[in-house]
């Protein structure tokens, strides 16, 4: 085996953040593409050190015409391999890429769960972690929006999802596997410009490497690593804002069920961060789709509002009103 730098910085990387333990079960998502090449190759090679029991995943969302023979070709590659393969097949076409991917990871967790596989992993790089922030950006969002993909996160009580590869870019994938002759599938959908992820790929990011960054990838991906861990430090901060403004203690169910009452006293001393970050989680169990901006602004600013003052109704119906010291939800 040919031990190559990217070889030593994803050991390193498992390693260092505890990805995984020796002789786990990872069942690794392989599209076909270069990153997800480029990640089985890697696990691939690493097994020997670490004794993982490695299974192949693959989805077919039936939105290309070669999507079939896209499956071949990966079901092949890991018989080549000597490697357990699954494949999960969509009954009917999707089109949405946010249907696909809840679908996918659908798909991925139940095949996981049938066959014992702790970890799902997947090949987002670093360039993946930069487009995301820039997408969310351009939409409109806060940290929590720029963060980007996280490193890992659990998927079922017992499914983690891990991304081992935020710290590479699409170019090292490339590279490698052309370094190691490993047969990429070409997805057409990639070149496809009515989808905006594409236009962000193929124009915005290579605008900012020529104009203002060669390194743009990684810097976005880097920011969004520092978005991370401040966002997980102002959510717990939150949270525990949230329990004390509605008078609940650590172990009670913090779940919140209309009507509910805040206190205002509690929140007026915390800055305006934790204050928003409280309401939008107030909101997040209330209604039926996540809150927009305007929504968490016009229930912050009764933290401050005259006495009587409300809001009109939230998708829903419920309305927000201050009564005394407190802002009363029903």
């Amino acid at each position: 085996m040919v031990w190559t730098p990217l070889h030593a910085k994803i050991h390193r990387t498992i390693r260092s953040r505890h990805f995984f333990e020796r002789n786990e079960r990872l069942l690794i998502a392989v599209s076909g593409g270069q990153d997800s090449l480029c990640l089985i190759k890697l696990l691939l090679d690493l097994q020997s050190k670490w004794g993982w029991n490695l299974g192949i995943a693959h989805c077919d969302h039936r939105w290309r015409s070669d999507s079939q023979a896209n499956a071949h070709h990966v079901e092949n590659l890991a018989k080549t391999w000597g490697t357990s393969f699954y494949l999960e097949t969509a009954k009917e076409s999707i089109n949405s890429e946010a249907a696909a991917r809840n679908w996918r990871y659908q798909a991925l967790s139940a095949i996981a769960q049938a066959n014992n596989y702790q970890y799902i992993v997947t090949g987002h790089t670093a360039s993946d972690r930069a487009e995301t922030l820039l997408y969310n950006l351009i939409r409109g969002t806060g940290a929590d929006g720029l963060q980007a993909l996280t490193w890992q996160r659990p998927l079922t009580t017992d499914i983690m999802l891990v991304r081992p590869l935020l710290e590479i870019t699409r170019i090292q994938t490339e590279q490698f596997c052309q370094e190691f002759n490993l047969p990429i599938w070409e997805d057409s959908t990639n070149q496809d410009l009515q989808y905006a992820r594409n236009r962000i790929r193929q124009e915005l990011v290579p605008y900012l490497r020529e104009n203002f960054n060669p390194q743009v990838e990684s810097a976005l991906a880097q920011t969004a690593e520092l978005l991370q861990a401040e966002v997980e430090y102002l959510e717990k901060a939150a949270q525990e804002l949230r329990q004390k403004a509605l008078g609940i203690g650590d172990e009670e169910n913090s779940l919140t069920l209309l009507p509910l009452k805040l206190n205002r006293r509690v929140l007026q001393k915390a800055p305006l961060a934790l204050q928003r970050r409280v309401m939008r989680q107030v909101l997040q169990q209330i209604l039926a789709d996540a809150p927009g901006f305007e929504h968490i602004e016009k229930l912050t600013a009764l933290i401050i509002a005259p006495n009587r003052s409300q809001t009109d109704p939230f998708p829903g119906g419920a309305i927000a009103q201050v009564e005394g010291d407190w802002i009363c939800l029903k």
